[in-house]
């Protein structure tokens, strides 16, 4: 199988494929099948066509397959001509994306072509975000479709002489059976085919993905530590500033002590610094080594795979790698809407809630979209939940919101409402990984059982509890991130023509390409080759459309830098076109 497929190329289609692949789906669809009636023209098209994405495989003489998505975006699907969605639970979500008119030159069936083309339909889908497919697959195809984990619903459909039936598949579910079954041959598969689409040939491990691309600069084992200073490291939300002085004469006159010393087992001091300066309860603290470590242990204590989970939609991926990766359980999502303005609906979050749920997830300000929704609206969505909901709310960049917006007092006087606080972002600190949250002592409790001894290092406990002492500095800083942020905007929305750069009330700025242009992908790909690295947001959801990156605010020259690369790219990109 792999001699079939040596020297096949995969790659997005391109305006010249675009002739052939109508003529072949006329040969095939109209005069071999008779699905459709021949045409004088010869040329079989649809008015979904502007809105699909093609990926054709080639060999050196020319292209010999296809297939197509059609993503949610494009608002409508071909299973509209023949299905009404409302009357199939399977068609019903509105981030369906639809794998169709998967079509092979006769020369070239029966080898690894067709299997090929679903499989880079699936990683396209998996790179913009996709959580659940369709497709129409024809009858006789079946145990090809069903081979590679489709799902048939036992719907048929008839389009003129050919029968079909919708097929179905989760995508996650779709990527392990793949891997699981193929992962030898797909290795192999990838040193000989020519693949030419903007996302890796083989999925990421299996785990969250997450910024950070720039840390490569440092060397896979830290051999070039100096290197870091050549790139801009925007694709990651680390502070562009250093953490307070105080902080750092501590870390700089003990670095070989703290390194050979065991920490306070249970972070005591930390703990109560951390109760001092936010006026709660000690009883209401548990600390981490970062807020990662603190939502797998609580999700892990709190939810099983019977539970039902909340998430906003787009959020911060790690809740749902959690939710639906590792615990395995029901996340339904809380879409927010880009013509909204990315913004939490608290009266439509409210009725959401009616339908009960074991956990609820909000990020406040919320990453990567970076909106923020006011405490004393939270607070009501909250108080009319209906009773035993448990709330999540992660505030990782609330000191962006200004004074007054965090709930943790409230928390702590709560039954069911969680605040996590990381220290990471807004005190300087990624690199020490320290994080806390405040909740009823009842459920701090619990957590601080299940957290082993020494969780947070010793020199993270030290520059947290003396961050914590100079609220000042980091006042500060956080109104230079907005004035820099403010500059970056600007600069970036003039980069090129019909950009949409959004400030965030955090440290990033959202920037959204044209539609039916280059993607975010080659965006990204570009300005990396520059030194610069941006995060392409489109793994995380549908609701970015393949379109939008976030680039995280630096200082000034850093900006500058970013923004040129930016601009470098798409006059690059425009001369492509």
């Amino acid at each position: 199988m792999t001699v079939a497929a040596d020297r096949l190329e995969l790659r997005p289609a391109t305006d010249a494929d675009r002739e052939w692949i109508y003529r072949l789906r006329h040969d095939v669809y109209a005069r071999e099948l008779g699905q459709h009636t021949p045409n004088a023209a010869g040329r079989l098209t649809d008015d979904l066509d502007e809105n699909n994405a093609y990926i054709v495989a080639a060999h050196q003489d020319g292209p010999v397959g296809f297939v197509s998505v059609t993503p949610p975006w494009a608002g409508r699907y071909s299973i509209d001509k023949y299905l009404r969605r409302q009357d199939h639970p399977e068609l019903r979500r509105s981030d369906l994306f639809e794998i169709r008119i998967l079509t092979v030159d006769p020369s070239r069936r029966g080898a690894m072509t067709g299997k090929l083309l679903m499989y880079a339909a699936l990683r396209w889908v998996m790179a913009h975000g996709g959580r659940v497919v369709v497709a129409l697959g024809r009858v006789e195809l079946l145990p090809m479709y069903l081979s590679l984990g489709l799902v048939s619903t036992g719907v048929p459909v008839r389009s003129g002489a050919v029968d079909f039936e919708l097929l179905t598949g989760e995508v996650a579910d779709l990527a392990d059976r793949t891997l699981r079954r193929y992962g030898p041959l797909l290795d192999e598969l990838g040193q000989t085919v020519r693949w030419a689409l903007d996302m890796p040939f083989l999925p990421e491990a299996d785990s969250c993905q997450h910024g950070g691309a720039s840390v490569e600069a440092l060397g896979r084992r830290f051999d070039t530590l100096e290197a870091h200073r050549d790139v801009v490291p925007a694709d990651v939300l680390d502070a562009w500033f250093p953490p307070a002085p105080a902080v750092v004469a501590a870390l700089s006159g003990g670095q070989e002590w703290m390194a050979r010393t065991s920490p306070p087992a249970r972070a005591a001091g930390l703990v109560e610094e951390i109760a001092f300066r936010r006026n709660v309860p000690e009883q209401a603290v548990a600390v981490g080594a970062g807020s990662s470590d603190l939502i797998f242990r609580a999700f892990g204590h709190w939810l099983d795979a019977s539970s039902r989970v909340l998430l906003v939609d787009p959020s911060y991926g790690e809740y749902a790698h959690v939710v639906e990766r590792v615990i395995g359980c029901r996340a339904d999502r809380f879409s927010l809407r880009r013509a909204e303005g990315w913004r939490i609906d608290p009266d439509r979050l409210a009725d959401r809630l009616r339908e009960r749920y074991d956990l609820v997830v909000v990020v406040n300000p919320n990453n990567p979209t970076g909106v923020h929704l006011d405490a004393d609206e939270l607070r009501e969505v909250l108080a009319r939940a209906p009773g035993g909901t448990r709330f999540w709310i992660d505030e990782a960049y609330a000191g962006y919101s200004g004074p007054g917006q965090s709930l943790e007092r409230y928390a702590a006087d709560t039954d069911t409402t969680v605040v996590c606080r990381s220290m990471s972002k807004m005190y300087a600190l990624s690199g020490l990984r320290v994080a806390y949250l405040t909740g009823p002592p009842r459920v701090a409790a619990e957590l601080r059982r299940r957290t082993p001894p020494w969780a947070v290092s010793l020199p993270a406990q030290i520059a947290a509890v003396h961050a914590l002492r100079d609220p000042g500095y980091y006042s500060g800083r956080w109104a230079q991130t907005a004035a820099l942020r403010a500059e970056l905007a600007a600069a970036l929305a003039g980069a090129g023509a019909d950009l949409e750069a959004e400030e965030s009330v955090a440290n990033f700025v959202l920037l959204t390409l044209p539609r039916g242009g280059p993607g975010a992908a080659r965006l990204v790909g570009l300005c990396r080759r520059q030194g610069v690295f941006l995060r392409d947001l489109s793994p995380l959801s549908p609701a970015f459309e393949g379109r939008t990156v976030r680039i995280a605010v630096r200082d000034a020259a850093a900006n500058a830098r970013t923004a040129e690369a930016v601009a470098e790219a798409l006059r690059d990109l425009a001369r492509t076109v």
